[in-house]
């Protein structure tokens, strides 16, 4: 199983499309990282997994670790958010913009901090 599996496995067409859209956006925003399944969910890694992502039935979760969460948790305040992981309602926009920032602070916390995974 691959990401595309992944993805094709919502049966929901409005489901598989915001996942599609999480995806275009992870590898746009870290097109170094391997793309793979970590846990059956969507993964990016470079040695050690800089983000997640997965779908459920009512919403989404991006997950990065809970120091990359903390640092854009002024932001996040209207989010329902979990250790490390943000909520995405499918019958909501993405924040394409936060997601990426986000994901630049993990890929420098990995990086230059040398944060890894969980």
């Amino acid at each position: 199983m691959n990401v595309d599996d992944y993805i094709a496995g919502f049966d929901d067409v409005h489901k598989r499309e915001f996942l599609r859209r999480l995806r275009d956006l992870s590898r746009a925003a870290a097109p170094t990282a391997e793309e793979g399944l970590k846990w059956g969910n969507p993964a990016y890694f470079v040695g050690t997994i800089l983000f997640a992502f997965a779908g459920y039935a009512k919403h989404a979760n991006f997950v990065f670790t809970p120091s990359t969460k903390e640092a854009f948790a002024d932001r996040l305040s209207g989010f329902d958010t979990g250790k490390g992981s943000i909520k995405l309602y499918y019958d909501r926009e993405i924040p394409t913009d936060l997601l990426a920032e986000m994901i630049a602070h993990r890929i420098r916390e990995f990086e230059v901090d040398g944060v890894k995974w969980m």
